[in-house]
């Protein structure tokens, strides 16, 4: 009896042992799988933006067909499934990659006679592009969620039931074959304009932002950073907003960019007095301008580019300023907070040397000015991204070439220092379509969205209902706008509100006479406030995560930062902040005089919503600080000149009592 259980126990042992080698043999290989599948991407997307252009059905179905596999590999489709182990589920993700690269090969196949046979379809024309929808919205519910899902949704079921919506948005009706072969086999819905910009531009230059991370760009910045900053009162919390700046602009990511940047500035910020809130606060709206900020912006000034036909060179040129508006508003908040609290920089002997710093990593700044010169040079944005890849790959191995080879000890054998490069180069192209695979799923879904609303023409009905609901005032109808964001927000990346936003209330925008340009920038600069918005602002719980503080607090502490999210579009509607317009240019000298009223405006305000400036204020400081924000943000010539000197008459005042220890002493 005894010799029976301990047989059946040995037994189950060496089973859970057989079991437990199959399934890391499976993860094994699903990871190199994976791997192979990246790299092979990455090096399909530098070999179409720098050396040969394909048909563009083409060129975005392989994207998205590489894409999708990538998804079904990586993300289990509900969160109590696992991919570490034998599984139903793991079929069925096998079965969707299958899929995914059948309907892909089935375009590039079949491109021509897809193209003669334009609205005469086949019945397998019909079956692979249900099949491709379907899969394209299973990815979008496993990459961003049943929100967005549920919009793609609607937008079909809209499409096919136009007929019985109510009378403010009915329409025709289009039958279930129109719809999906609209969406699979033609440029107006799935690998529309969307899908195009993240195929080309935008994957190109996420791979510049990872290539440039995994080589120590991301630490290099970081460091620059601190030695610039560090030394001043605040001084970590200045450098998270100046690294995440440097940052921000390459990944593609607020969200990303709090993970990557905030590991090391939240700690450093709590260690030197911030409280965890704050911290993390800080971070968050620190990386959320970082989308704002030229010369990448994320995805926004490619979409933007493609958009409203625009040249990117022009797009980026007239970004700058107010991003550079909204990173000083956040470092105004960020030193009030610092001298409220009594926080001093750090001594000077703990600092990171900026002669140290560039002479260790003045190569990462190489590849961004060739990047510049190259987008100056009116190239493409996707050469110029092509360029910049390169570049980096090219002067990072000359480099650590060169360090090899000066090298005297503990010095690797030649093939030792080309393997280890050549994992790094791997590591890097991995990376890169990794971190693309949200984008282009996000541009994938918002193909559907854009291609119905094309199909039945509820643009226009949307665009009239802002209209009507905003009694054509235009600034009512940017703030119906920035209610519409903040909730596709909730359920939505960045890149798809921006995209949904553009088709369905940018026209709106422009039938109140917004330059198209304007109209698209304000739609932009809204599309980001999910990141620091509460109920749902990802970027602020990243934060809150690494800080170990309260979310929701963080999110809040966040909202107040990036108050010139939400300010600054609303000058660009009424004054030419971007230069834009029939008479203006960009150093017009009432464009010059806007861009400084706004700042010193935004600067008011904070003073006013912290109650502190030089010190703490009083209530008379805090009401002419007011006074003074209104008058310098408004739109007419003389409320900006009494603004002005309101705020003169403030700074005054605190100048003059600013020897009192009581009030210098007075915290909020």
């Amino acid at each position: 009896m005894t010799d029976t259980g301990e047989s059946e126990k040995t037994a189950n042992e060496q089973d859970k042992s057989v079991s437990d080698d199959q399934n890391r043999a499976l993860v094994t290989m699903t990871a190199r799988v994976v791997m192979v599948i990246a790299v092979c991407l990455s090096l399909y997307q530098l070999y179409t933006a720098g050396v040969v252009a394909l048909t563009a059905l083409v060129q975005r179905s392989i994207h998205l067909g590489a894409i999708l596999t990538l998804v079904f590999l990586i993300k289990p489709p509900f969160s109590g499934a696992k991919k570490n182990k034998l599984s139903v589920w793991l079929l069925l993700d096998w079965i969707l990659v299958g899929l995914s690269v059948y309907c892909t090969f089935y375009i590039c196949n079949n491109l021509s006679d897809i193209f003669d046979r334009q609205g005469d379809w086949l019945l397998q024309d019909r079956v692979v592009s249900i099949i491709g929808v379907l899969l394209v919205l299973e990815a979008c519910r496993r990459v961003i969620g049943i929100f967005m899902t549920g919009i793609c949704a609607v937008s079909i079921v809209y499409a096919m039931y136009g007929p019985y919506m109510p009378e403010l948005i009915i329409h025709k009706g289009y039958s279930i074959e129109r719809i999906a072969t609209t969406l699979w086999l033609t440029t107006e819905g799935i690998f529309g304009l969307p899908i195009g910009v993240a195929a080309t531009f935008v994957f190109v230059f996420v791979l510049f932002g990872a290539i440039l991370e995994t080589t120590g760009g991301g630490a290099f910045f970081i460091d620059m950073a601190y030695a610039l900053t560090g030394r001043f009162s605040g001084g970590p919390a200045k450098a998270s907003v100046v690294a995440s700046g440097f940052m921000g602009s390459v990944s593609g990511s607020a969200v990303g960019n709090v993970a990557a940047t905030g590991s090391f500035t939240i700690p450093m910020m709590k260690k030197v007095g911030y409280r965890p809130h704050m911290a993390g606060a800080i971070e968050a709206a620190a990386s959320t301008g970082g989308q704002l900020m030229p010369p990448i912006m994320g995805a926004g000034a490619f979409l933007m580019a493609e958009f409203t036909n625009t040249s990117y060179l022009t797009i980026i040129k007239v970004a700058l300023v107010p991003a550079v508006m909204y990173y000083i508003t956040v470092l105004v908040f960020v030193h009030y907070e610092a001298k409220k609290f009594g926080l001093k920089g750090q001594p000077r002997d703990s600092l990171p040397r900026i002669t140290h710093v560039i002479k260790n990593g003045l190569h990462f700044i190489i590849p961004v000015l060739i990047l510049i010169y190259v987008l100056v040079s009116n190239y493409s944005p996707m050469m110029a991204g092509f360029i910049a890849v390169v570049s980096t790959l090219c002067i990072s191995i000359l480099v650590n070439f060169i360090r090899w080879v000066i090298a005297k000890q503990n010095r690797v054998s030649l093939p030792g220092f080309a393997a280890k490069e050549g994992k790094l180069l791997i590591k890097a192209l991995e990376n890169g379509a990794k971190n693309a695979v949200m984008v282009s799923v996000a541009c994938a879904a918002a193909g559907i969205i854009v291609g119905m609303v094309s199909l039945t023409g509820m643009g226009l009905k949307f665009s009239s209902l802002v209209m009507e609901l905003s009694f054509g005032i235009k600034t009512l109808a940017i703030l119906l706008i920035a209610g519409a964001s903040l909730v596709l927000g909730m359920g939505l990346p960045v890149t798809a509100s921006y995209i949904v936003l553009a088709t369905l209330a940018g026209p709106a925008l422009m039938d109140m006479g917004v330059p198209v340009l304007v109209a698209h920038m304000i739609v932009f600069w809204y599309s980001q406030d999910s990141n620091v918005t509460p109920p749902v602002s990802l970027a602020s719980f990243a934060g809150a995560g690494i800080a170990r503080a309260n979310p929701m607090r963080t999110a809040f502490a966040s909202w107040k930062l990036a108050k010139g999210l939400y300010i600054i579009p609303l000058v660009m509607a009424h004054r030419p902040l971007l230069g834009m317009g029939d008479q203006y240019e960009l150093l017009h000298w009432e464009v010059i005089v806007t861009m400084i009223t706004t700042t010193l405006g935004l600067v008011a305000f904070a003073s006013a919503l912290e109650r502190f400036c030089l010190r703490a204020a009083t209530l008379v400081e805090t009401v002419l600080f007011w006074l003074a924000a209104v008058g310098l943000l408004w739109t007419s010539f003389w409320t900006e000149a009494a603004g002005f000197i309101l705020l003169v008459i403030a700074l005054a005042f605190q100048l003059r009592k600013k020897s009192d220890p009581s009030l210098a002493s007075a915290v909020n």
